[in-house]
């Protein structure tokens, strides 16, 4: 649905990751190999799908990821998804690069909303939005770490987002097609306002940034180690770090006192080729050994998909395609849709295992192949 109402470069935005896409495919992939083991002639009432992250009590286990640009999805498509977060009992995650500004983003879910840091304009530009979600009262910070530069995204180059991002209408008008056989999302788009700013980056003299091709911002405030002391002393609630691939960057955020990472390699869109999420979650599982909460994302779109990642040590899991394809497709219907599908597999999954919780789930309930190691790299047995 999302594909017949998005033009080609915003569908392709959602749908798309880096270079080859591999790890794209291999994120989903990889919950194919992990089998479960079912418990048979266990009867139960009902399954408790509820859990806590940071403390915060959720209705499920599955969280909405952050995501730029959605109000180029759907109007006001920050705000819509985060309104159906909250009447789902769930977080919805806010990306720094969103065309809402937070307060209204906020203002919109009655659950918790938590904001995504990038360092784009620098610390001080950073300050000013840490402030602000602080006093909108978002709940819990996710720090980025995996974005040094923007990832080779070749659909975007097929579908001409350098040429469209110029204003040069020369160079534009072999792309535009695209725009005009989507009418509906186009008089959407118009009345929204056109193409969107970043109003949660606000500029020194320039107010919120101008849309465009945000490789070179990234490039210019690379997340450090270092930077979390910083932001430790600016905000005073839960920190996330979100891009962890292996037992090593597992250790260090452990070491500098965050509160919660993210198994993530953000859904295949920035190095390919790296393992799947999946696959390196027992690894950090053994390596931080209970001193912060894991999440984990990339490849989630099955309830059967949560199951496996809570077996293998999540708190929870983020989702960021499942959910905006169904922005794209219908707003905050689709969104609430995209939900009510994964909470009615995790469901059906629960009392097909014959377990009555996630909260017992763990890796007694699955199969796990001899690649999924939770060995650390130190550990391994050495090269001959």
């Amino acid at each position: 649905m999302a594909r017949r109402r998005l033009p080609r470069v915003v569908f392709d935005y959602i749908d798309g990751g880096a270079d080859g896409e591999v790890t794209l495919r291999e994120n989903c992939r990889a919950f194919e190999k992990v089998t479960f083991r079912p418990r048979g002639a266990v009867a139960m009432a009902g399954c408790d799908l509820r859990t806590t992250v940071l403390g915060a009590p959720l209705e499920l286990p599955l969280l909405l990821a952050p995501v730029g640009s959605s109000r180029m999805f759907y109007p006001r498509g920050e705000a819509v998804a985060a309104e159906a977060a909250g009447a789902a009992g769930t977080v919805y995650i806010l990306s720094t690069l969103s065309g809402c500004r937070l307060e209204d983003v906020r203002a919109a879910s009655r659950g918790p909303v938590w904001y995504q840091l990038y360092l784009v304009g620098g610390r001080d530009v950073a300050e000013g939005a840490i402030a602000r979600a602080r006093a909108a009262g978002f709940s819990a910070l996710v720090v980025t770490i995996d974005t040094p530069v923007a990832g080779l995204r070749e659909r975007d180059l097929r579908n001409g987002v350098r040429e469209l991002l110029s204003r040069n209408l020369w160079s534009m008008f072999t792309f535009l097609p695209q725009f005009l056989m989507r009418p509906v999302w186009l008089a959407g788009f118009l009345a929204d306002g056109g193409l969107m700013k970043f109003p949660n980056v606000v500029l020194p003299g320039q107010g919120p940034m101008a849309y465009a091709d945000v490789g070179t911002a990234l490039e210019q405030s690379v997340v450090a180690w270092r930077d979390l002391r910083w932001i430790r002393k600016v905000w005073d609630g839960p920190i996330v770090v979100k891009g962890v691939h292996t037992a090593e960057d597992a250790s260090r955020a452990a070491d500098e006192g965050v509160d919660a990472i993210v198994v993530s390699n953000h859904g295949g869109r920035q190095l390919d080729t790296v393992p799947p999420t999946l696959r390196v979650l027992p690894e950090v599982v053994a390596a931080v050994n209970g001193r912060v909460e894991i999440l984990l994302d990339g490849g989630i779109r099955r309830g059967s998909d949560v199951a496996k990642a809570l077996c293998l040590g999540a708190r929870a899991v983020l989702t960021g395609r499942a959910y905006t394809y169904g922005l794209g497709a219908a707003g905050g219907a689709g969104v609430a849709r995209a939900i009510e599908i994964l909470r009615s597999d995790l469901i059906r999954t629960l009392k097909l295992l014959g377990c009555a919780s996630v909260a017992e789930l763990d890796r007694s309930y699955v199969n796990v192949p001899s690649d999924f190691s939770n060995r650390r790299p130190e550990d391994r047995d050495p090269p001959h």
